[in-house]
């Protein structure tokens, strides 16, 4: 098949006889379903703790375990890109993702059932730097907001509808169907590939370190781990369990960038934080993950307590800005190639702050349509900051550093996950104990609720302290461009 290097084009959406739609259609249709997975079996743990007999942490370990194999195998990622072609490298992680499926499809027993779901992981985690890269090389930065805006559509929107979706499924169909249904579509994702898609890159099989796999994994792993146990226990941080696991993970990754400074061809270049806007980029894309996870997350919890409204109809209150988050993301892409970053950026993260304001002056008689708005607002602001941060950064860097680039924003996206599950959830917990054991009746459920509103206000205003900063960040940047320059230098 043709690599972007035999073309005398430099970038293969740029040459006539190549037709790209194809290429993103293979990707894209893959990454959908991947990606929907995320959160698609969230709604139905109830039903599994039941059909398998298992108690809430264990059942847990379809989520949690989903992002901890997602934390490991991302890295290896940008190692993986320059040793097999893209087909290669697509075919194979949607073959390992479909297997999973089909397993869980038919899983007898839980420990299947988890294997079945680890596996989907496997193939998820890998399949999303794999897609970046590929866009990166195909387009050239001036046509790159409105493409990753259509990357941002599906890597935002499928996570988000995903609750909504099983929520339906399992009530008509059953759980084994929340895999059942996603088969075919993931086959004839295979098969499409395999007709259309082409090479793109160069495969230059450097050496591969593997205690540079092991410092990662570890890493990586354990931080995840870590942290989602703390969410998960009624100790929290101070779970010998919870602090141990951080304290390795943590030695563990710096273990691993003094080794990746270190090595000539390391496995994940961490030489890309050289780069200001890609920097830049990293820092907001931490900043919005840690203010989606406060509403997705505590939202629905609270509108589960004190508004007292059903699963389904929680998810329903949701589901608009979720759709608009998605709808408005290759528009923002669009607006981005237009006009830059500064012009989406600076207005989105005032919104942003100003949303989290409003969210944290929630009470148990808040009106369902002022949660839509404010829902609303917060997706739209996530879109117009997200992709355009992503792209711009990404923009910056020379071409040989695109697979490690890719590789360190989506191994953030699992991590920074956990770190904001545990910590939001923490800090709700402590605020709600703190109210109760200061309350006169603390059973009475008017006082119960009265405290998860206090959790809930607590939350939100420190999620608009860090929307604070986003502002700030926000008047930094600049449209950026890429350097070619040397980034090897080092010594092994």
């Amino acid at each position: 098949m043709t690599n972007i290097q035999s073309q005398k084009y430099e970038y293969l959406a740029d040459d006539p006889n190549v037709k790209t739609m194809p290429i993103m259609l293979s990707l894209i249709i893959g990454a959908f379903f991947a990606v929907l997975n995320e959160t698609l079996l969230n709604i139905a743990l109830t039903t599994l703790m039941k059909e398998f007999d298992v108690t809430l942490p264990t059942v847990q370990w379809m989520a949690t375990g989903f992002m901890l194999m997602m934390g490991i195998v991302i890295p290896i990622s940008a190692i993986l890109v320059q040793w097999f072609s893209t087909r290669q490298l697509f075919i194979g992680v949607m073959t390992i993702f479909t297997i999973g499926t089909m397993i869980s499809a038919i899983a007898p027993n839980f420990t299947m059932l988890i294997a079945g779901r680890f596996m989907q992981a496997i193939g998820t985690g890998l399949l999303m730097p794999i897609i970046f890269n590929v866009f990166l090389l195909l387009y050239p930065p001036q046509r790159r907001g409105k493409i990753m805006g259509i990357v941002g559509l599906v890597f935002m929107f499928a996570p988000a509808i995903g609750p909504t979706l099983s929520g339906v499924i399992v009530e008509y169909l059953g759980w084994r169907y929340l895999f059942i249904t996603v088969i075919p579509f993931a086959l004839f994702s295979i098969v499409f590939a395999s007709k259309y898609l082409v090479n793109v890159g160069e495969i230059t099989k450097p050496k591969i370190d593997i205690l540079s796999i092991v410092f990662s994994s570890i890493g990586f792993g354990t931080i995840i781990f870590g942290f989602s146990s703390a969410g998960e226990s009624n100790e929290g941080f101070l779970s010998p369990t919870v602090y141990t696991t951080i304290i390795i993970g943590v030695i563990s990754i710096a273990l691993f960038s003094w080794r990746q400074l270190k090595l000539k061809n390391p496995m994940m270049d961490l030489r890309v934080f050289q780069y200001p806007m890609y920097t830049h980029a990293v820092l907001m894309f931490l900043i919005i993950i840690m203010a989606m996870f406060a509403s997705e997350l505590i939202l629905p919890i609270f509108m589960q307590g004190p508004l007292a409204l059903t699963a389904a109809a929680a998810g329903l209150v949701l589901l608009p800005g979720s759709i608009l988050n998605g709808a408005m993301s290759p528009f923002m892409g669009h607006l981005f190639d237009k006009f830059g970053p500064r012009v989406l950026m600076i207005p989105a993260t005032f919104v942003l702050s100003g949303t989290m304001f409003m969210m944290s002056r929630l009470t148990a008689d808040t009106p369902v349509w002022v949660i839509i708005i404010g829902y609303i607002l917060l997706m739209l602001s996530v879109s117009a900051i997200m992709m355009p941060a992503q792209t711009n950064g990404l923009n910056q860097l020379p071409k040989a550093l695109y697979p490690h680039g890719t590789a360190v924003m989506t191994t953030l996206q699992p991590v920074a996950g956990a770190i904001g599950v545990s910590v939001f959830i923490s800090i709700m917990n402590a605020r709600q104990l703190h109210f109760l054991q200061n309350a006169s009746n603390p059973e009475n459920p008017v006082t119960i609720n009265q405290a998860m509103v206090a959790g809930v206000e607590l939350v939100y205003f420190i999620a608009f302290a860090i929307a604070l900063i986003a502002v700030i960040m926000s008047f930094m940047v600049y449209r950026s461009s890429a350097k070619e320059t040397d980034t090897t230098n080092s010594t092994e």
